[in-house]
Parts: structure tokens; C-alpha cells; sequence
């Protein structure tokens, strides 16, 4: 039997307030805000849950993470009946990590405190912008002072680990306007910052009517600047868009970026993990559609995959290279069972490139993380 690499879960929420125009995750406006069908969706949850315990392999769930959509737009009531009935399917560990995505537009600072009492301890606000101009032109339906306000008010509710979601090359961003929301950002101490580039994803409003963005070379000052502003005041990059304070690092998302092994439950969730009598690699998805998830006569699984060993090399380098400081060469063999000279020769032509640092971890150059997807290409 093998060694397991830690279990996390994702639950997915897909409905929302409504659609912003540049998102392409699994979301779905809501026609009637109170016809949110709450507790027949955690009941769909559960079961599907229960289909996957024989994926758990007598682990504990390191960390949960709950996305969206908006997942705020759920009663605390539903999550307090969801993560009891969870823990008694599986053990938690003692330091489980449990992660909320919420939209500033949706804050309540009852219904925040009620999250936390329900077990959630880390809370990840969609800010994307301070600036009121800026929110508008992404369809948020918060403003900057809303965002403020709800960030200091979760304050008093215990929540001591929260994130920031910003976003940079914003339709008519400059360097002094992307400079602002980091400023704004850090002066609110959070633990953690996700500051990342927007881009322009097929299937959203943004790729039929594409906005006005800065030009590449005001983003390469953008980004310049603002990774030396995050670090000088204490936010450590440690992925290619999540920086944190000493110690506060996510949990949940280093354990995708280590090829750890998650779970997936929800309309549109995926999941990846590793068979321990076989050695398999397997990775599942969810029926999309809200209705046909809810739908009793479909399964909740909509399509299974066995991943090749030909397949695992650039699987965990898409992960492993997403890191800062890269991973231990070890850990490659550890993870996927293979040994290193399957990669060998591609991290030797990456290192040739200046893609890659050689050593004792696979870890890309500065210049590897400014072309990723030239990397990455050479591990396919």
C-alpha cells in the first residue's frame, strides 16, 4: 500500500448575484434571489459526498475549500448542518483549514459571524478593485467603501485569517491605480493577498466585447511594482499569484500545487487523486448544470479519467512550477511514482533556456515564470 500525499475537498457553489463579465468559472446568476434552493442543494452535496468515501482511503481532510459562484449567498444554518454531516463521515484534522469565498456585496456582519461559528476559519473576500470606476467596469455589484467596511467588520468576528482577491491590468489601469488597491489592501492587514492579471477567458462577456487593457509593457510595470510593494511591507510571494505573511500561506491551494490529492463535490467541481493498492492517478468531474445536478435521476459524476504516466510529467510540473521556491526534486518521485529521468532531459533543455534553475528543486527563473507556458510546453 502507498504512502498518500494529504486530502483536501473542494465544494463548489455555482450560483451568484450576477455574471461578471470577465468570470468563466461555473456560475449562475440567480433569476429570483429567494428561490436559492439551500437545503436540497447540501442534501445533493452529502450524497455525493458519499460516493466519494471510497476515495478517501482512511485520511482526514486536511483543508476545505468552498467556491463559487458566491458561496455567501448560502444561510450559515447550511453550513453548519453540511460541515457536522461531513465530519461525521470523515475525520477532520485538528488544524483543518476552512476556506469561504464571499463577495463584499453580499456582507452581513451577522451572517459572517454565524460562518465562523459554524466552523469556517479562513474567509477569502472578491474584492478586485478600491477604486468605484474600476469595480463598475468588471460588473461587481459591491463599492470600494462596501469592500472596506466589510473587510474591517469581519475583524470583530473572529475571523483572523482573511484574503484579498485583487486584480490587475484592469480596462484603463495605470501603475499609480494598481499601486492604490495594494495600498488600500495591505493598510487592512490581511494574511493574505491574491493579486492576479486579468484575463480575457473565452465564454464571457469580456471575449465577444473585449475591454480596453493596458499594454503589455504597462503591465510588466504593474506587476514589477507591485511585487516589491507587497514584499517590502511583509506580503511574501510564494505563487505566481498568491503572496502571504510569514506563516499564512493557503493551506488548500499549496496542497494542488504540491499534487496533493483533493476531492471534488458540487455542480462543475473536479477532482484528482491517487489510488494507494494501484498507484492509479484518477481525476473526476461533476455535472455542470445547477438542474441536473439537483436532478435525482442523473449522477452527480459526469466523466471519469485514468491519467497515463505519460501524462504525469507535465501534470505536476503545472502544478510544482506555480510555486515560488519550487519543490524538492524528491518530491517528484514521491508524488507521482515515477522516477526523475522521465523529466530529465526536458529540465535540462528548460535549464539550458534559462527557463529553469538546476539544482536540488525543480524551480523556475524569472524569466521561466514571466513565459510559463513556454515551459511547460517542454514537459508535454
Amino acid at each position: 500500500m502507498l504512502t498518500l500525499p494529504p486530502l483536501s475537498l473542494y465544494i463548489h457553489v455555482p450560483w451568484c448575484v450576477r455574471k461578471c463579465p470577465y468570470c468563466d468559472f461555473n456560475s449562475h446568476a440567480l433569476k429570483q434571489p429567494n428561490a436559492l434552493p439551500a437545503q436540497d442543494y447540501v442534501t445533493a452535496l452529502l450524497a455525493d459526498f458519499q460516493n466519494e468515501l471510497i476515495n478517501v482511503q482512511g485520511r482526514v481532510l486536511q483543508t476545505i475549500f468552498i467556491g463559487g459562484g458566491t458561496p455567501s449567498l448560502l444561510p450559515p444554518q447550511s453550513y453548519q448542518t453540511l460541515l457536522t454531516e461531513l465530519n461525521k463521515r470523515v475525520p477532520f484534522a485538528d488544524d483543518i483549514e476552512i476556506t469561504l469565498e464571499a463577495n463584499p456585496g453580499t456582507y452581513e456582519h451577522g451572517r459572517f459571524q454565524s460562518y465562523f461559528d459554524a466552523g469556517i476559519n479562513r474567509l477569502s473576500l472578491g474584492v478586485q478593485s478600491f477604486q468605484n470606476e474600476k469595480l463598475k467596469a468588471l460588473g461587481r455589484i459591491h463599492s470600494a467603501e462596501e469592500a472596506i467596511h466589510a473587510i474591517e467588520s469581519l475583524k470583530t468576528t473572529g475571523f483572523s485569517n482573511i484574503n484579498i482577491d485583487l486584480m490587475h491590468g484592469l480596462p484603463n489601469q495605470s501603475k499609480e491605480d494598481a499601486q492604490y488597491d495594494l495600498n488600500t489592501a495591505i493598510a487592512l492587514n490581511p494574511a493574505h493577498i491574491s493579486w492576479y492579471q486579468l484575463t480575457i477567458e473565452p465564454n464571457t462577456i469580456f471575449y465577444t466585447t473585449p475591454p480596453i487593457l493596458p499594454v503589455s509593457e504597462t503591465i510588466w510595470h504593474i506587476q514589477e511594482a507591485g511585487q516589491n510593494l507587497l514584499e517590502s511591507n511583509g506580503y511574501h510571494q510564494y505563487e505566481i499569484s498568491a503572496y502571504s505573511q510569514t506563516g499564512r500561506q493557503a493551506k488548500h491551494n499549496i496542497n494542488y500545487w504540491q499534487f496533493g490529492d483533493y476531492l471534488g463535490i458540487g455542480a462543475g467541481a473536479h477532482g484528482k487523486w491517487r489510488c494507494g493498492s494501484t498507484g492509479s492517478f484518477y481525476r473526476n468531474w461533476k455535472t455542470r448544470m445547477p438542474k441536473d445536478y439537483l436532478s435525482r435521476e442523473k449522477p452527480f459524476q459526469a466523466g471519469i479519467k485514468t491519467l497515463t504516466p505519460a501524462e504525469l510529467p507535465l501534470e505536476f510540473m503545472m502544478n510544482a512550477l506555480r510555486l515560488y521556491d519550487g519543490v524538492p526534486v524528491t518530491h517528484y518521485s514521491e508524488a507521482t511514482g515515477l522516477p526523475v529521468s522521465t523529466i530529465q532531459s526536458a529540465w535540462d533543455l528548460a535549464c539550458n533556456q534559462g527557463l529553469m534553475k538546476p539544482g536540488t528543486h525543480l524551480v523556475p527563473s524569472e524569466r521561466g515564470r514571466v513565459f510559463l507556458n513556454d515551459l511547460l510546453e517542454l514537459f508535454a
